[in-house]
């Protein structure tokens, strides 16, 4: 059997070893049985794989520097079944595959869904109406961003975050962003999210920016404020942390890694007796984290939770009838770290506002590059962002929104939605869509 080695190096946060969502359980007359039950994309019929048959670390002799795994694969199988939990598949050869080996899908069909009844499924309308501010690009690849009062009381700042771990605040000038100012994370510390609040009570924001430290296998936050022209850090939180709300926001934090990999609940910050510590208000996460994840407002008197589901699904939990379950969507970004042995996974905030006079939820989905293992490995060409209405015990698409580069994360004020759209050449716009 020929066995063909494919050097991967690429970013995502960390040098990362492969860690497939599918892993083989059953082998049986050249036929593999894989477990697809925590694929992060639908598997169909025809799709081919390769199994994972051993990986190496591959190293700058000269620098120390890893710049990824070489892979031994397999030759490539097809998928010959496909039932609810798992997949069956063939292979030319049964030679070197074994039970617990992770298998990787070569090519699927992300977004193309089984035929349905046209009563059954509704497409988003034109967006030819939709009004955007696009801002000129920024040389940095925005994995995050935000607004508040940073640099002045009443300042109407961006605030963006970038993958090399600029934190920069920005003034608007028509359709360009002006640097104020900006502060570099420590070495060590991979950026994940950004969000801001006034917390402290007082007329300036803080800033809170949430990392990962791979030496230490931990996620924490530094909380850091713009005063009299510096930068002070105020503090370092063991938790991870988020913001939700458009217009008056809510700072969340979340203790990270509970139960494996699995976060915790969530509590908002509040500052007491000169240190950042948790509130009275609890968000029931159902074990997601807090990016992803949102309240939603399915009648005047009450909110319940939105949150995409481990294969990108959208599901809204109404305290009466059956769950709703938008299935039209692949929600996937390139925010993922490694936990031990596990691949933990951020995704881009689901941010809920009102939207043409009613509660909607904008969704981000991302568009895979065309080749091996682009999905698993968060590489993506392009986006759209989708808003979902909730209506008769359904989510339903209003409209979507065409990007012209892939997404990380949004942020919203009462009267836009923010994101930055990473474009080919590695730089992003900052775009605002508007009400």
């Amino acid at each position: 059997m020929k066995i063909k080695f494919f050097l991967l190096t690429f970013f995502c946060f960390f040098a990362f070893s492969a860690t497939a969502q599918i892993t083989v359980v059953r082998v049986q007359n050249h036929q593999v049985y894989l477990d697809t039950s925590s694929a992060q994309q639908t598997v169909h019929k025809g799709d081919t794989f390769k199994v994972i048959l051993s990986s190496e670390k591959l190293t700058n002799p000269k620098t120390g520097k890893e710049l990824g795994l070489l892979y031994n694969y397999s030759e490539p199988g097809v998928i010959t079944e496909v039932q609810p939990l798992y997949a069956v598949g063939k292979l030319p050869s049964e030679k070197g595959i074994q039970i617990g080996q992770e298998a990787v899908m070569e090519s699927t069909q992300p977004n193309v869904q089984p035929q349905e009844k046209t009563a059954q499924k509704e497409q988003a309308p034109a967006t030819s109406d939709v009004k955007k501010i696009i801002y000129e690009p920024i040389e940095q690849e925005v994995v995050a961003l935000t607004t508040g009062a940073v640099s002045a009381t009443n300042a109407d700042n961006i605030i963006t975050l970038s993958t090399k771990g600029k934190l920069t605040v920005w003034n608007r000038n028509k359709e360009k962003l002006q640097e104020v100012t900006s502060y570099q994370l420590p070495v060590g510390k991979t950026p994940l999210s950004v969000s801001a609040g006034k917390i402290r009570g007082n007329d300036t924001a803080e800033v809170f920016v949430s990392v990962y430290e791979e030496s230490l296998s931990r996620i924490s936050t530094l909380v850091l404020a713009y005063e009299n022209g510096q930068w002070t850090t105020l503090a370092t939180l063991p938790y991870f942390v988020k913001e939700t709300g458009c217009d008056e926001k809510t700072v969340w934090m979340q203790r990270p890694f509970i139960l494996g990999a699995r976060p915790g609940n969530a509590r908002n910050i509040i500052y007491k007796d000169r240190k950042f510590v948790a509130g009275e208000l609890q968000l029931d996460t159902r074990h997601n984290w807090l990016t992803g994840l949102n309240m939603f407002p399915v009648d005047k008197d009450e909110k319940k939770l939105i949150y995409t589901t481990p294969t990108g699904q959208i599901k809204l939990e109404p305290s009466k009838g059956k769950t709703a379950t938008y299935k039209d969507v692949s929600v996937g970004a390139p925010n993922r770290v490694k936990y031990k042995q596990e691949m933990v996974r951020f995704y881009p905030a689901l941010q809920v506002l009102k939207w043409q006079d009613r509660p909607q939820a904008a969704v981000v989905e991302n568009t895979a590059n065309f080749g091996l293992l682009s999905g698993t490995f968060g590489q993506y060409s392009g986006g759209k962002i989708h808003f979902l209405a909730f209506a008769k015990g359904r989510l339903t698409p209003t409209q979507t929104v065409e990007m012209d580069g892939f997404m990380y994360d949004t942020a919203c004020t009462p009267a836009a939605l923010l994101t930055a759209e990473v474009l080919s050449d590695g730089n992003s716009s900052v775009v605002e869509i508007l009400n």
